[in-house]
């Protein structure tokens, strides 16, 4: 029972034990898995599974994790049961680090590898870190927070945008500290999206993904935060690459 209970932290919906694929939707810095609200459950077969993360939404008393190194460690041990079809992990901006990290860690360790690994807005691990959050003060992130509140479908209040603003803080600090100059190269392939108005991590920066993987580049209309939605043509995408590896 105890298992069970530290398996539900991870994923506040439990997979489906029909699903004929899983994407594991790592969130944003600063957020967690309710930002993916607006994402539909299951498409094509294929279950879109939120990853609630230590010390984020649900999970807030916990400690959160000092690097995406020991992020991944936690999550691939927490993920293994539901690793038993074809799985990916989809991560925007920072998150995309965190992905690539628990996808590394789940090959060093010989469990079963990810059938692709979806990176968003995000330079590759040897080419960061990089983006505007890195150089804000507290009252600049407490400004983008209630901005990505907003775009979320939710109403920022004061009092929580003060207690987010330090899970922000530290999932910064954590990208901040992130420097990786030789990559792991994963055995299956990565997909690189980009997005045609992001003005916080420019599509031609992501040419470094290659170093990782093998890689398909994609680039699909919208601006930075276009993701929340879970667009058709982004859902389309993270099938498509995933069940191709049936």
């Amino acid at each position: 029972m105890s298992q069970q209970r530290q398996r539900d932290k991870w994923l506040p919906s439990m997979p489906s034990a029909s699903a004929i694929g899983r994407v594991f939707l790592i969130p944003y810095s600063g957020c967690g898995a309710g930002m993916y609200r607006r994402w539909p459950r299951r498409r094509e077969g294929v279950e879109f599974l939120p990853v609630e993360l230590p010390g984020h939404e649900t999970r807030f008393a916990e400690p959160t994790y000092q690097s995406y190194q020991e992020l991944a460690e936690s999550m691939a041990a927490a993920l293994e049961p539901y690793l038993d079809v074809p799985f990916a992990f989809f991560g925007h901006c920072g998150s995309a680090l965190a992905a690539y990290e628990v996808s590394a860690e789940l090959v060093r360790t010989g469990r079963p590898a990810p059938a692709n690994l979806y990176v968003s807005s995000e330079v590759a691990p040897q080419d960061g870190p990089a983006g505007r959050f890195l150089t804000m003060d507290d009252a600049e992130l407490g400004a983008e927070l209630e901005k990505l509140i907003r775009e979320s479908g939710g109403t920022p209040a004061p009092a929580l945008i003060e207690l987010y603003v330090e899970v922000l803080r530290s999932d910064v600090e954590v990208n901040k500290r992130y420097v990786v100059p030789d990559p792991l190269r994963l055995p299956g392939p990565i997909t690189a999206i980009g997005w045609t108005e992001d003005d916080e991590i420019p599509y031609s920066t992501m040419g470094g993904w290659s170093a990782c993987g093998e890689v398909t580049s994609v680039l699909l209309q919208g601006r930075h935060h276009r993701f929340l939605e879970g667009p058709p043509d982004l859902l389309e995408v993270l099938c498509t690459g995933l069940m191709a590896r049936r």
